[in-house]
């Protein structure tokens, strides 16, 4: 897993809270949530009586190379969906504040990047979905965004994480780590290995037809789990989509197969009784449904032909990375166990198989979903 800094004291965080422009009396500043790549915090303001909230954030470097190129994706992505917002919408969007010298972030001298965002009141993120109108809204969440963003001007947004969703090269590696076998677990993965290597020839499907144009490069959000959907406590409805660091150019497809390969699946991504893994096919029409509902008709020909395998190659994609990381002796994903990076690999080869024996259950829901329209 990628190098953790300290967390700072709270005379610390007061001083980096105070290189941001954000008026009244700061009261408090928190630990905040459960991610394991940035460091999160909750800052509360007193303004003039009333209590105002806001997220701080430390960005992992580590992780994302190159943070000033990763924050002016997020400007550039937040500042055109704002202004295609109602006013009455403003408040729904985790909008940054600038630091006292105009940038979007603040670096410390020990090379540091904090930033400032407004915290969404009245709405909560959920890390497991209890009922298919979660699954709804969140799919039209990240629908809406990839709608919101089919216009987006300026040219093309920096990669954050170079390849990142490149299957063949994850493959390759896959291969790399199983030839140098450097923590000596070969011999316990060569039904996985086989599995995974049998599937070759198809990797490439998704990139080949971008290659002949027949499926369009995109900004992608590129981490579509549910958790990165804000939704409303009392209406339940999404408000709007964060953890913007992973924004960067890529294929509608990748962020449809991997809301469905985390929500859709009827066991936890860390289940050992594969038995109880399986794609749920009421949780993928409400996916479905939603997407198109958020989307509407930027979707082509070829990417609704491609929706159920994308499900499909995301599964695979986590699957074989997990299993490349035991390969090299758990280096990469945090893990709470020994063994628990190959019990997540063969639980999301376990769904790839259960999504090709159910295909053609889901191409008869993406079928009929289309032509309800």
């Amino acid at each position: 897993m990628a190098n953790r800094s300290v967390i700072p004291s709270p005379d610390e965080l007061r001083g980096i809270l105070a290189r941001f422009s954000l008026p009244g009396t700061l009261l408090t500043a928190e630990r905040f949530g459960s991610g394991h790549i940035n460091d999160t915090f909750v800052a509360t303001y007193d303004q003039a009586g009333t209590r105002v909230r806001y997220i701080l954030q430390r960005v992992n470097h580590h992780v994302f190379k190159n943070v000033p190129e990763l924050m002016e994706n997020i400007i550039r992505v937040t500042t055109h969906i704002e202004s295609k917002n109602s006013p009455s919408d403003s408040h729904r969007a985790p909008s940054l504040h600038k630091a006292l010298d105009g940038l979007p972030y603040h670096q410390t001298p020990d090379g540091d990047f904090w930033r400032v965002c407004r915290f969404v009141e009245g709405a909560r993120t959920y890390d497991v979905v209890e009922h298919p109108r979660q699954a709804y809204e969140a799919a039209r969440a990240f629908g809406r965004f990839q709608q919101a963003l089919a216009d987006l001007p300026g040219g093309r947004l920096h990669e954050t994480i170079p390849h990142f969703h490149d299957t063949p090269k994850r493959l390759e590696n896959l291969r790399k780590a199983a030839e140098e076998d450097v923590a000596g677990r070969k011999h316990e993965v060569l039904a996985e290995l086989e599995f995974a290597f049998s599937r070759e020839p198809e990797v490439s499907r998704l990139l080949d037809l971008m290659a002949a144009g027949e499926i369009p490069e995109r900004v992608t959000h590129n981490d579509t789990k549910l958790n990165n959907v804000m939704l409303d406590e009392k209406t339940g409805e999404g408000i709007c989509v964060i953890d913007l660091d992973t924004v960067m150019p890529g294929l509608s497809l990748y962020d449809f197969g991997d809301l469905v390969r985390f929500a859709a699946n009827t066991a936890t991504e860390d289940e050992i009784d594969l038995a109880k893994v399986d794609v749920s096919l009421l949780i993928f029409e409400a996916i479905v449904e939603g997407y198109i509902a958020g989307a509407g008709d930027i979707l082509t020909d070829a990417e609704w032909d491609n929706l159920v395998f994308a499900c499909k190659l995301m599964t695979y994609e986590v699957g074989i990375r997990f299993l490349t990381d035991y390969l090299q002796g758990d280096i990469y994903f945090q893990t709470h166990h020994p063994g628990h990076n190959l019990e997540r690999a063969r639980n999301q080869l376990r769904l790839v198989d259960r999504i090709e024996i159910a295909d053609g259950a889901l191409q008869a829901i993406v079928r009929r979903c289309r032509a309800a329209r």
